[in-house]
């Protein structure tokens, strides 16, 4: 696998699209942070790690209302062979700021809203909405 975080998000999005309750991730702590924020901002439901040494999984418990998932887009936007870094001042809100970007800064991984408030600029990692 060449990106894990585009892996994470491609399974979010095709368990979404089948109305799954829960998707199983490998484990690795980018990812973890990533799916612990999306559970901070209420577009999951629950976040869990399960299992030990290198058999650890992330458990993803999604988040519906009347069948209609919280997430309506995923989008990967620094990718391996492409780094999308910005400033502070550069950073915009996300589909008018119902979405949030995850960006990963020197203070650690946090949302466009977060940072711009610290003052903080990064590598954009993805958008959800």
């Amino acid at each position: 696998m060449i990106d894990p975080i585009t892996d994470m998000l491609n399974r979010i999005r095709n368990a979404k699209a089948v109305l799954h309750p829960t998707v199983n991730i490998p484990f690795s702590n980018l990812k973890y942070e990533i799916a612990k924020i999306l559970e901070k901002q209420g577009f999951i439901q629950k976040v869990d790690k399960r299992g030990r040494k290198t058999k650890k999984t992330i458990e993803i418990t999604l988040k519906y209302d009347n069948g209609v998932s919280a997430i309506f887009g995923l989008k990967r936007i620094s990718r391996p062979g492409q780094r999308i870094y910005t400033k502070a001042k550069e950073l915009k809100p996300v589909k008018g700021g119902y979405g949030i970007a995850i960006i990963s800064t020197p203070d650690g991984l946090m949302t466009n809203k977060e940072a711009r408030k610290k003052g903080l600029g990064g590598e954009i990692l993805c958008e959800i909405w």
